[in-house]
Parts: structure tokens; sequence; C-alpha cells
């Protein structure tokens, strides 16, 4: 028996639709074939011409692609030199790895409050967490939308300290025309399913910097070279490889990276169609009192990865929870992105308390991520649109 819908009435739509969803077509399924039939498997070709194309794509000198963007954050806090007695700078909207990679270090997170208009970290609050501990900056571009890049660098650089861009909702999105991955330190991203490009799973590091390059390749891969400029001691023979740092086996395998080449072929077609869907959500959530609209800075060209509805709870008789139940009886399938990490109960542990980013916590309050991705039709868009409303004009004040 179905569930009837909380705004009253039939459901908007029959079938359900999910909030995320990949979208893989027949050159896909034919480069990752190619793959499994050739003699390489893993740290193969692939793994270089997805290095490649990520540099011609970003406008970086230097790309190290690894399993997920959570090995890509914890290697790239790794080359920025993160350990005991450090700190590392984030938001707590994010996903967890953002902070975890500091905890991975034994380094200690420490969360500067966001913008409540564009829900990015705010310069001006990781201003003031600065301290003399602070080794690195973990800035989050969420949804897809560019951090505010300009004065978090120049921030970062008065006092040596290494910005690292956490892009993984970001692949497309240009800041002041340059596409992310060519400006900060490094820039991290993430290949999960229900990102803008998917290999499964994968991650990449790209960096401008030789230094930092060098070294994110030592950690990807147990920390061993066969580079004869960093061995310590003479070769034996061609064979012959040291292990000089401790590194992790974070290596991607050649079939990721065949489905990675193949998506980012089709990544101009992606972002248009999600920045279409962007602007329809837009279109008719700001003409609804009872909503907040995403506000995006002026320098951001952006791919958006999610899309967030936010709610005003004083303008209705249902709070974000129900207004989630709702969404579901209409058939519309959302989600929330995210719970601050400081709010997890491992965090807690450590000593992080409530009320340490107002705004952070007010807006986790208040949102829900609405479906978002290259396949959905116009008549889903227009059904997410309609189930809003419905929910909106039975709940109002």
């Amino acid at each position: 028996m179905e569930r009837p819908a909380i705004a009253g009435g039939t459901p908007v739509r029959d079938t359900k639709l999910f909030y995320g969803h990949q979208y893989i077509d027949e050159a896909d399924i034919q480069a990752v074939t190619e793959v499994l039939k050739s003699d390489y498997l893993t740290c193969g070709p692939k793994v270089t011409a997805l290095e490649k194309k990520l540099c011609e794509l970003t406008g970086a000198k230097y790309a190290v692609v690894c399993s997920n963007g959570t090995a890509a954050l914890h290697i790239a806090a790794l080359a920025a030199g993160l350990g005991e007695g450090d700190e590392l700078i984030t938001t707590p909207i994010t996903f967890a790895a953002s902070a975890n990679c500091a905890l991975y270090c034994g380094a200690k997170p420490v969360f500067a409050d966001i913008n409540p208009a564009t829900y990015n970290i705010d310069p001006k609050s990781v201003q003031e967490k600065i301290t003399d501990k602070t080794k690195a900056v973990v800035a989050v571009d969420f949804t897809g939308q560019a951090v505010e890049l300009d004065p978090l660098l120049a921030m970062c650089h008065e006092k040596g300290i290494i910005l690292i861009e956490d892009g993984a909702h970001s692949i497309g999105t240009k800041y002041n025309g340059k596409p992310v991955g060519s400006i900060a330190d490094m820039t991290t991203f993430s290949f999960h399913p229900v990102k803008t490009v998917t290999g499964g799973e994968g991650g990449a590091v790209l960096t401008n910097s030789e230094e930092l390059y060098e070294k994110l390749l030592l950690y990807r891969s147990h920390g061993i070279t066969r580079e004869s400029k960093l061995l310590e001691r003479e070769s034996d023979g061609p064979w012959y490889y040291e292990q000089i740092d401790l590194g992790y086996n974070y290596r991607i395998t050649d079939i990721q990276c065949a489905l990675i080449l193949s998506q980012i072929d089709k990544l101009e077609q992606f972002a248009a169609r999600r920045k279409e869907i962007v602007r329809k959500y837009n279109e008719a959530f700001s003409q609804i009192p009872e909503l907040f609209v995403q506000q995006e800075i002026p320098e951001s060209d952006t791919t958006r990865h999610l899309y967030i509805l936010r709610i005003r709870p004083e303008l209705l008789t249902i709070d974000r929870k129900g207004f989630f139940e709702a969404m579901g009886a209409e058939n519309i399938c959302c989600n929330v992105h995210y719970i601050p990490v400081y709010r997890h109960p491992h965090y807690e542990k450590l000593g992080y308390k409530e009320g340490l980013c107002p705004n952070a916590e007010k807006l986790y309050h208040e949102m829900m991520s609405l479906p978002l991705y290259y396949s959905l039709t116009d008549q889903d868009v227009d059904d997410v649109i309609m189930a809003v409303r419905k929910i909106v004009d039975y709940y109002k004040k």
C-alpha cells in the first residue's frame, strides 16, 4: 500500500527520483572493456594518460591520481608536512574526510565558520582561527562553487601556510576564468559515482609545485621510489627500488582511469546540463519567500555537484525533518550535506562541542540536497519544483 503524500493528495510522481546518479554510456563501457582485454589492469598507461588529461583540463603542472578522494586529501596533508602538534583549518560543512586527513597525520582539525549566504568557508573566520601551529587550510568548494581563493591564498602565503582546495565537488568549475585545480597550492578531486564525473571510485591531487608533486608520488605508493635522484644507496640493478619514507597503497587501477578519462570527455555536456537544472531551480525557488537560494560569488563559474534547498522554518509550520519526509512522500528522494563534522561522536570524544560554528549549525538544521545529475529529464526537474511548491503551500504560515 502506497504511503500518502504528507502534504495531502496524490504524490507528484509514481516512481522514486533519487538525489544523485551516475551516467554511463557505451563509450564508457567500451573504454573499460578495452582495459580488461589489455596487458595492464593497474599501474599502466591509463594512469599516466589520466594524469596528463587532468593537467590539460585544469592547467596544473602536475597531477597524481589515487584510489579515492579521501586518499587524495591524506597525501596532500602529508605533502604539506602536517604532523604532531600542527593544526589544519577547514569547514564543518563537508564530508568528514576534509578534517580526518589532519587526524591521520596526528594533527588537529580546527573549524572555521561558513559564509551564511554562499555556504563556503568564510575567509574572515579562517583568519581568526590561524595560530602559530597552523600548517594548512583545507578549503572546500561546497556544492561545486569555488571558495574565495584570492583572499585565502593571500592570507595563507603571507603566513607560510599551505592552501589545499578540496575540489571533490568542483571539477569543471572556474575561478576568475581559471579552472579549479590550477590555483591553490594543491587541489584534490573525487570521482565517486555521485560526482560530476566518476570512476566508480578514484581521486587526484593537482599542484604546480615539483617539490609537492614528488612527495605526493611517494605517499601514494608506499614511500617507494625508483628515481635515481632520490635513491639513498647505489642501485643494485634495473630492478632496484627503495622505500625512503612511510607511504600508503593509494594506487588507482587502469580500469578506473579508463572510465574517468571517458567521463571527462563528456564533462562539458555534463556541466551544461547541471547548470541548466540549477537555473531552473533558482528561478522557481527565488520566487518563494519561505526558501533561501544559495548565493554565488561573481568569481565562480560553477559546475554544481549539489543543489541545496534551504527552508526558512520561521515561515513554515514544518521543520527540515518534516520537509524532508514530505519530499519522500512525493517520491522525491533527498539527502542532507552535511552534518557539521565536529558534531559526530568521534569528534565530540576529542573535545569538540556544539556552538563552535553558529552559521554552519543553523544551515544544517535548514537544508537538504535536491536531485541534481546529468540524466534528469525536464519532467523530473518540474516534478521536484512542483513537490517543493506543494509542500510550501501546504505548510506555510
